[in-house]
């Protein structure tokens, strides 16, 4: 049975196929080198794992190239280096991951093996002791790492209670207490067809593709059976928490309001972010906690978006003395964007570079095929990477003015210092 392909009003080298077993992804065919990058998801991530086991998906991602099927964990790993192909299971908030790249004469030992990954994980006892003892010593070392502690305590503090306040990783007494069987019933929840999101790039007959995808992924069960996850505003603008470390420089993170891929508003909040703190050597914390006070060797913010919640996230770090400085000069440039807002050649120059440098996220086939599976996870469209410089081109200053209302609002900010800061 050959595949269905459907016209698309996207980029005309994105396809749209579906399998005949019923399986949804989008293909880039391309002959120009021999090999094919594979992108995939599944929705539920680490805010499934279990009450007081986080870091349960991190483990099972970890877990799944450990051995699978009649191959312990060696066997496995020998079978990926013999043929040089690139297996990798990633974990985020929301999704358990992976992408695969092989050459296009080895395309049928790279999708066995990933099949038997996913359909088939040993999760050998010994494995599981290997990879959580692998992460507890990850998990101690940065326990003394000013950073690590001021963003773990920087999202117990933004999501009490919720899932998204756990880290992701979990700590030492968290993942100490997961168990085999927490692994296999997460897997057994998440690894399903039901959300997958799929993307491949590369040398291969949408037919072909097709063909693939029902056996590499059609043995899977059809639906997930993911707990529900509540939304969530970011909780504690307006208050500092300092966490007490002997340390000559305190590690600074921020955070206030945001918006997620899926807001209508996200295009104009990212514009509004990139003049503010996501542009690297542009924005106006670089410019005036950086070059014009050198309160720091590095300043910047980034939107982050959850399923079930968004924000924007901050970053600094500055000598324990001039804390309250720093954060006077950030909290001063968040209330002047938000008062006076752009001006007209900053707005264009933002608008320039975004659109410019949007194609870099695109120079190999690995690339586009995650970019693929991100607007695919985000429910974006297929024409969205042909939309998304206009998006951008159109944001006017009102638009700016909106979104700064909405986003920085009272200036109030969620606060997390690292360290033993003066003057506060």
């Amino acid at each position: 049975m050959s595949a269905t392909l459907q016209a698309q009003s996207g980029p005309p080298d994105i396809r749209s196929l579906r399998s005949p077993g019923g399986i949804e992804a989008w293909q880039v065919q391309s002959d120009f080198v021999p090999l094919v990058a594979l992108s995939f998801c599944f929705e539920g991530g680490a805010a499934q794992d279990p009450p007081g086991k986080a870091g349960t998906a991190q483990l099972l991602a970890r877990l799944l190239d450990e051995g699978a099927g009649t191959l312990r964990s060696d066997a496995f790993q020998e079978r990926l280096a013999e043929r040089a192909i690139e297996l990798t299971f990633t974990a985020g908030p929301d999704a358990v991951g992976g992408s695969l790249k092989t050459l296009v004469a080895h395309a049928d030992e790279a999708f066995e093996l990933l099949r038997l990954a996913l359909t088939e994980p040993r999760f050998d006892e010994d494995a599981v002791e290997r990879v959580r003892a692998q992460t507890l010593a990850g998990l101690r070392y940065q326990q003394n790492d000013p950073g690590n502690v001021a963003s773990k305590r920087f999202l117990a503090e933004a999501f009490p209670g919720h899932p998204y306040g756990h880290p992701a990783s979990g700590t030492p007494e968290t993942v100490a207490a997961v168990t085999r069987q927490d692994i296999v019933d997460l897997h057994r929840r998440i690894v399903a067809t039901g959300q997958l999101k799929v993307a491949a790039v590369g040398s291969m007959a949408p037919a072909e593709f097709a063909r693939r995808l029902d056996t590499t992924f059609g043995g899977l069960p059809r639906e997930p059976d993911l707990a529900e996850v509540p939304g969530v505003a970011l909780s504690g603008r307006g208050r500092q928490v300092v966490v007490d470390l002997d340390v000559p420089q305190s590690v600074i993170r921020f955070g206030y309001a945001g918006a997620s891929w899926r807001d209508p508003d996200f295009i104009p909040t990212y514009v509004l972010n990139h003049m503010l703190g996501g542009g690297a050597f542009t924005s106006r914390l670089f410019q005036e906690v950086r070059e014009r006070r050198g309160l720091a060797y590095s300043v910047g913010t980034s939107l982050v978006s959850y399923r079930h919640a968004s924000m924007t996230w901050g970053y600094t770090a500055t000598k324990n003395e001039r804390v309250a400085e720093c954060l006077d000069v950030i909290g001063a440039e968040i209330r002047r964007m938000r008062d006076e807002g752009p001006s007209k050649d900053e707005l264009a120059k933002a608008k320039d570079y975004l659109t410019g440098s949007y194609a870099l996220g695109f120079d190999t086939s690995t690339k586009i095929a995650h970019q693929l599976v991100q607007i695919a996870f985000e429910d974006l469209g297929i024409d969205y990477i042909r939309r998304r410089n206009a998006l951008v081109a159109a944001v006017g200053r009102e638009d700016i003015m909106a979104a700064a209302e909405r986003t920085l609002g009272d200036s109030a900010m969620l606060v997390v210092i690292a360290g033993r800061p003066t003057g506060l």
